[in-house]
């Protein structure tokens, strides 16, 4: 599993597991859906013996209507401290605390690569309306 199946790769896919990714396989140039905790695990069991890369979404590929909802995430969700317990910042008043947890699970569900996998050779781009999402 380690030499195929590298440390990045694999915490970044443990996120992705509930909204389902698809990873091509090299041996036979198959693409393989993984939508379970048993998909998954079957592709940790093989990943020893096969060399496997998820398909991600360039962050260059969100789309217009996407970049809206993305940034919806922020102006909407963002906590200031009058409304935070406690939070020493020093001279710093009002400041905002961004749902970050909100923002990796969009990226997740929609299948975007903010990691740079596909640049480090650890993933190839998904070809456009792989995903429909």
């Amino acid at each position: 599993m380690e030499e195929n199946l590298n440390p990045l790769v694999l915490k970044d896919l443990s996120a992705r597991l509930p909204y389902g990714f698809i990873v091509h396989r090299d041996s036979d140039n198959v693409d393989i859906k993984i939508n379970t905790v048993d998909d998954f695990s079957h592709l940790l069991e093989y990943s020893s013996d096969e060399k496997f890369k998820p398909y991600l979404r360039p962050m260059s590929s969100m789309t217009e209507e996407e970049f809206i909802e993305y940034r919806y995430i922020k102006f909407s969700k963002v906590m200031y401290r009058d409304k935070w317990e406690r939070i020493d910042v020093g001279k710093y008043y009002n400041v905002g605390i961004i749902p970050i947890d909100e923002y990796l699970d969009w990226l997740n569900a929609h299948h975007f690569d903010y990691r740079g996998l596909i640049e480090k050779g650890l993933a190839l781009e998904a070809p456009e309306g792989m995903y429909n999402i």
